[in-house]
């Protein structure tokens, strides 16, 4: 064994599980081991635990941004982090008046509450009738629907009649189930919306599937942050993982699997690639190949803000939800997502925003906020997209510029830099279309396991994808369990 950061205690412990990589899904996979009274070890690369899940003040001091996730409905419908008692070790979600608003031009808004009925009680008569025909089935048997679709699609649900009722809905794109469903804007814009999340063309399927469980989830538990930032999830599970005797190792990148500790297994919350580059040759050489061919969609630049006042958008309603979708009309969504896929950068970007200091006053000093906003670009783009980001957001906030303290912005390239498997800033995991859904990482009857018996992957490239919900460690920790 080479000499690394571990080699001294590594001749001296063997464990039950050694997990490569800290994100939500590595720290799951570990939890839901440890649960079982596994000797389990994480292993991270960077400084600090979280992956995906960190804060930090990257503006001015007192400021505290999410550097990636912000908004969290998959972890509060998350069946493994309903199980987990992390209010215990810190964790607390926040909650803004509403989860989402969705500014337009006209000085409208379309806004989600936590009442379907409410929500629907906002838009034109036809389409609220329609919205509760939607969303009704869907969000009464969300928690049966969360369990089976938070999962490989390949597997038979054990909830079938809710599965198939959200098939039924899901199965256009985003683009025809808006103009199926509703007759005015507003309606059509907050689904394309939600949708936009997928990082998918809006004119293909399954891009509707992402902004119907968006959308399920904010009814059924709401859009909400973490107090204190992101981080704050990863602290809570780090340390409820160490309660149970798991241990926490940063600051070493594994090169190879044979500089790891002796294990039962070794589990990857890793990209395919790095998990072929770190195994080696204990993967079949096939098999390295497809992880290897893995495909990315676009990736994001994203700007962090610290705000002297909150954000005034033009329209009230807009200043009291933690998430804002800026973007416009239907139309003008789906053209800003068609366009990073064709190698284009919109002049009028859908930009994602988070405000979470609306719902969390310890993010910024008193009287001041924070702000959170990304679009999409082309996979490794370079472009700096600072400008037409603003132009969006004065769009529908007039005077937000003269409210910027300070900002950070973060391209492609620093969020691989950040994370290496955001691979050319695609935040998401790999690309969400019908072939990757099926196959991801590759097509394989249990997507968690690989053909070295011991060796298995537990990150956002496995189903069912990204979010802080820990599914994807969870159903991996399961699969070593059941031994493989």
């Amino acid at each position: 064994m080479k000499k690394t950061p571990f080699s001294d205690q590594a001749e001296k412990s063997e464990y039950d599980a050694v997990v490569v990589g800290s994100g939500p899904n590595g720290l799951a996979a570990a939890i839901e081991l440890a649960r079982q009274d596994w000797k389990v070890l994480v292993i991270e690369a960077h400084s600090t635990p979280g992956g995906g899940a960190r804060s930090d003040e990257g503006t001015l001091p007192g400021f505290v941004h999410d550097v990636c996730a912000a908004v969290h409905p998959m972890g509060v419908c998350s069946p493994l982090m309903k199980s987990l008692p992390l209010e215990k070790f810190g964790l607390q979600w926040l909650h803004s008046k509403y989860p989402l608003a969705h500014p337009l031009d006209d000085g409208q808004a379309a806004i989600m509450e936590r009442s379907v009925d409410l929500t629907a009680a906002r838009l034109a008569k036809a389409d609220g009738r329609a919205y509760r025909r939607l969303y009704d089935p869907l969000v009464r048997a969300a928690d049966n629907l969360f369990e089976d679709m938070l999962g490989p699609m390949l597997n038979l649900p054990k909830n079938i009649l809710p599965v198939a009722q959200f098939g039924m809905r899901a199965l256009p794109s985003a683009m025809s189930l808006a103009r199926f469903a509703f007759t005015d804007e507003p309606a059509r814009a907050m689904l394309a919306g939600h949708a936009a999340h997928s990082v998918l063309p809006l004119d293909r399927s399954p891009s509707a599937a992402v902004g119907l469980m968006l959308a399920v989830a904010g009814h059924a538990q709401g859009w909400p942050v973490a107090k204190g930032g992101t981080g704050g999830i990863t602290a809570a599970m780090v340390s409820y993982l160490q309660s149970m005797g798991g241990e926490v190792l940063c600051g070493w990148r594994v090169a190879s699997i044979d500089d790891l500790p002796k294990a039962r297994a070794y589990l990857f919350d890793t990209g395919p690639a790095e998990l072929g580059r770190i195994a080696g040759r204990r993967l079949p050489e096939v098999y390295r190949k497809k992880l290897a061919s893995y495909r990315y969609g676009p990736g994001v630049f994203k700007i962090d803000y610290a705000l002297s006042e909150a954000i005034p958008w033009s329209n009230e309603d807009c200043r009291q939800a933690a998430t804002v979708h800026v973007g416009g009309w239907l139309d003008e969504v789906v053209e800003s997502e068609k366009a990073c896929w064709q190698g284009r950068h919109a002049d009028k970007p859908f930009v994602l925003l988070a405000q979470a200091s609306v719902a969390d006053d310890s993010r910024a000093p008193k009287g001041k906020h924070t702000g959170w906003a990304y679009c999409h670009v082309p996979n490794g783009s370079d472009v700096d997209m600072t400008e037409v980001i603003e132009n969006q957001i004065e769009r529908f906030a007039p005077g937000f510029r003269d409210c910027i303290l300070q900002r950070r912005v973060m391209s492609c390239a620093d969020y691989e830099s950040y994370n290496p498997n955001l691979v050319g800033g695609d935040v998401t995991g790999g690309v969400n279309d019908w072939p990757q859904l099926l196959a991801r990482p590759a097509l394989r009857l249990n997507p968690y396991s690989t053909p070295a018996k011991d060796v298995f992957i537990c990150s956002a490239s496995t189903p069912p994808g990204a979010g802080v919900h820990g599914m994807c460690g969870y159903r991996a920790a399961q699969t070593v369990l059941k031994g493989g």
